[in-house]
């Protein structure tokens, strides 16, 4: 099996080798100060770049051709495994040049997801990506005390309304995910029992759903249009290594 490094470095010098860019840059003398090629691509790191919208988190160039969105549960393992193995390329190869934008939109399947998807939420924007993989990279822990706390808590924490969220978050160690990187508790408390933040959090899920008809998580679209049978980094990695490879991103937007 590849390794997730070999995997990350064959996708980028795919990439590389077939892009126009690449092309060009083979194409001009650059050890001649007077050569035609100029680069003109902005330098920066775009995948530090995060922006809210209407149902979700943009990551990266919003000027990008290329748009990619990932319909995530909290309580999803395999959206957690896809956080871990796949983001992260994503950042290094696509994002961080500007090639394409990550949009993140929280897909609410049970309370919990309410709850988590209200403290990834909760903040400056734009430590959101910050906020989404700490729960993420940590789910393995704060999901397995879930199962195993007792019935009568998990009752409560599926009523899912703001005291329930209240319950989970310091019950689970939610909120100090958050506290430990600088939040005060009374910002994040003020998080959780925004009735109105969780009602658009279920409406825009809603609104995915019939737009989408997303079958599950992690699910993706790729500029406007959903990937079938796609839904772990495998499968997407492949979509987009063919994507670029043939050309058809329609260029670089970085600038």
């Amino acid at each position: 099996m590849i390794s997730k490094l070999a995997k990350t470095a064959a996708f980028a010098a795919g990439l590389m080798l077939f892009s126009p860019v690449a092309a060009q840059e083979r194409e001009q003398d650059l050890s001649n100060p007077d050569s035609a090629f100029v680069d003109t691509t902005r330098k920066g790191n775009w995948q530090s770049v995060v922006e809210p919208t209407e149902r979700g988190h943009l990551i990266g160039n919003p000027r990008a051709d290329v748009q990619l969105i990932e319909f995530v549960s909290y309580t999803c393992g395999h959206c957690a495994n896809f956080a871990i193995e796949g983001e992260p390329a994503l950042d290094l190869v696509l994002l961080m040049p500007g090639k394409m934008t990550l949009e993140v939109r929280p897909v609410i399947r049970n309370a919990l997801d309410l709850t988590v998807s209200l403290l990834a939420a909760c903040g400056n924007p734009a430590k959101f990506k910050e906020r989404h993989r700490a729960y993420m990279t940590t789910q393995a822990t704060w999901l397995d005390k879930a199962r195993n706390a007792p019935a009568s808590q998990q009752a409560i924490w599926g009523r899912g309304d703001r005291n329930a969220r209240l319950n989970a978050a310091q019950a689970l160690d939610l909120d100090d995910v958050l506290v430990n990187r600088g939040q005060s508790i009374a910002e994040v408390n003020a998080c959780l029992m925004d009735d109105k933040a969780a009602q658009a959090l279920i409406d825009n899920a809603r609104a995915d759903h019939a737009e989408f008809q997303v079958p599950g998580t992690p699910s993706f679209a790729l500029d406007g249009a959903l990937l079938e049978r796609v839904h772990s980094w495998d499968a997407l990695y492949a979509v987009l290594s063919e994507r670029f490879r043939t050309g058809n991103s329609g260029g670089n937007a970085a600038n």
